[in-house]
């Protein structure tokens, strides 16, 4: 399903700008950055890839290290270089929204298109994916009930900054880029 936020529209003239794919862990993010910047003949970046490049750790690590603040800080650093990058989408962390700078830095380098899902799919996801015992933060609740509470507390603070919304769920990745590249 495609939705265009109205308080932002994409504009034709914004294809020359950064496209930031925004959402809870497991919408989608990195897998759609890549098909959509092949389909646009740009560059992709993970935000999550590069913090851990650069500090060395899984961000499970990361957090065990620095806790979430730390972790946040290096997220914040990453934006920032990424911010200054053109023609690239990139897949942002789950949690970038929760900082009001952030926000900020999202609608003004670039389109913002947030990836959506319910809890329960992106709780199977999760099952699913190996990478998250070794990559992710454990979640602290645990379970459906947490993935419930995040997306309803971190809701707002999306819709706050995306341009357009694209659900995730039932849907052909091909399906999902096409959404996307209909809004630009």
């Amino acid at each position: 399903m495609l939705r265009i936020m109205p308080s932002s529209p994409f504009a034709p003239s914004s294809c020359n700008t950064n496209i930031f794919l925004i959402g809870y862990r497991g919408t989608g993010k990195t897998t759609v950055a890549r098909l959509l910047a092949e389909k646009l003949k740009w560059d992709w970046a993970d935000s999550d890839q590069l913090v851990e490049s650069r500090a060395g750790l899984s961000i499970r690590e990361i957090f065990a290290r620095e806790g979430e603040g730390g972790f946040r800080e290096r997220e914040a650093l990453i934006l920032d270089e990424l911010c200054q990058r053109q023609k690239h989408v990139i897949a942002t962390g789950g949690g970038i929204v929760l900082r009001e700078d952030n926000r900020h830095k999202l609608r003004s380098a670039g389109r913002v298109v947030w990836l959506t899902a319910d809890a329960g799919t992106i709780w199977q996801r999760m099952q699913e994916d190996s990478t998250t015992v070794n990559r992710r933060p454990a979640l602290t609740v645990g379970g459906l009930a947490e993935v419930e509470q995040v997306l309803n507390a971190r809701e707002a603070l999306y819709r706050d900054c995306a341009d357009g919304k694209v659900s995730t769920v039932g849907r052909s990745l091909e399906d999902i880029v096409q959404d996307i590249l209909l809004l630009l």
